[in-house]
């Protein structure tokens, strides 16, 4: 059975940096999508970014774009994204999933990933 397991995330002051790793096993397939998404109080789950395991392509929306940076250890079926230049706006739980969907780098649709981390808090004060 695929798990995903998080660890990182915390509390930081604007302009700080954070780390979110994403630590998974089972993996029985060859190729998948890792993404991360977010959800703050009150707000929808967001996807922000994601990376192919096979070619390491990334994919980042806008939001994040240049101050998130994600990438991944294939020896340690490992995702690791890097959160530099933060806001407040980016406080919120993050999730990392798995997606056997490979065509289409650049999807963030929640209902194309299978399985979910247990999602780690991050806290960016200003």
């Amino acid at each position: 059975e695929v798990q995903l397991v998080e660890s990182g995330g915390g509390l930081v002051q604007a302009g700080g940096s954070l780390r979110l790793s994403c630590a998974a096993s089972g993996i029985t397939f060859d190729d998948y999508r890792i993404g991360w998404f977010r959800q703050a109080p009150g707000k929808e789950r967001e996807g922000v970014s994601c990376i192919r395991i096979s070619d390491g392509g990334t994919y980042y929306v806008a939001s994040v774009k240049g101050r998130f940076t994600v990438s991944r250890d294939n020896a340690q079926n490992t995702v690791t994204l890097q959160m530099d230049s933060l806001k407040p706006e980016d406080t919120a739980v993050y999730y990392c999933a798995l997606s056997r969907v490979t065509v289409v780098l650049g999807s963030l649709l929640p209902y194309e990933y299978d399985y979910w981390g247990q999602g780690a808090q991050v806290t960016v004060s200003s």
